[in-house]
């Protein structure tokens, strides 16, 4: 009894480590997928995302001069700053969204085939999105050393951030994939979303602009999104440790574990009707 109960223990972490092999290395070939057959390849990847930055600071920083305004009171950080380590996260969730949601349509060959886990295909595309992340974290971690604020043991939250945005972007993107099997439109709606939700969320102005509207300043505190790009900036400027808040902590816990199961329990609801539809 207990060789068999050990058998089936062996058995199960060999089955979870070889999911982790394949989802890493299908992650890695759909990121070189992307870029494949263009000059600067994966350098692509980095162009938008830094153009972007470099136009919101442009725009608001030089040409509006709103960084007074903007910038949140206690953190000791330049502009430019304050809009890449919201900008950072939020280029992640976007492409893992944006991405994700059409996870299943894309690999219809491998949904359609009856040994194959279907389960990891919308984790492929937030693992690729992580390999993007890490880059742009890299630079943003240097840029803040260029205008004097280096590298301190406050920094070691981006990972824990990092992974607070994983699990929040995977409940959610088994949940839209599952979905855009049976509604194509919703790939759309999601592009939609994402433009609203980059405005919605404090990631080019501060939540502490509309003081005067406590219950806007609760409705926008409510967005999960709100905790993880204030720790991002934070945690960039030395401004504490997520451990001291604890209401937003648990807040953010409960709304995205509820999020996670919901989605793969729709996802799993729905799988078996996957390959006939696709």
């Amino acid at each position: 009894m207990s060789s068999q109960s050990s058998d089936k223990k062996r058995f199960s972490e060999n089955s979870f480590s070889n999911d982790l092999r394949l989802v890493f290395r299908l992650s890695l070939n759909d990121f070189k997928k992307r870029y494949a057959g263009s000059y600067l390849g994966f350098i692509w990847a980095l162009v938008q995302p830094v153009v972007t930055v470099f136009m919101y600071w442009f725009v608001f920083d030089r040409f509006f001069n709103q960084k007074g305004q903007l910038v949140a009171p206690g953190l000791d950080i330049p502009y430019v700053l304050y809009l890449t380590s919201g900008l950072v996260p939020w280029f992640f969730f976007s492409e893992c969204m944006s991405q994700g949601t059409n996870a299943l349509h894309e690999y219809t060959f491998l949904v359609k085939q009856v040994v194959f886990k279907v389960s990891i295909l919308p984790l492929i595309k937030c693992v690729a999105a992580v390999f993007t992340h890490a880059f742009f974290v890299v630079v943003m971690i240097v840029v803040a050393a260029l205008y004097g604020i280096y590298p301190s043991v406050s920094m070691l939250q981006f990972i824990y951030y990092s992974f607070c945005l994983f699990v929040l972007a995977a409940g959610l993107v088994y949940l839209t994939s599952a979905l855009d099997v049976f509604f194509r439109d919703l790939s759309q709606i999601i592009n939609v979303l994402l433009q609203l939700g980059m405005w919605a969320t404090p990631i080019l102005w501060n939540v502490n602009i509309i003081n005067d509207s406590p219950v806007l300043v609760r409705i926008i505190k409510l967005n999960p999104l709100f905790y993880i790009t204030d720790g991002y900036r934070k945690a960039l400027a030395g401004g504490g440790w997520f451990v001291s808040d604890v209401k937003g902590t648990l807040y953010f816990w409960g709304v995205t574990v509820l999020v996670f199961l919901f989605g793969t329990f729709v996802f799993k609801r729905l799988r078996p009707r996957f390959a006939d539809v696709l």
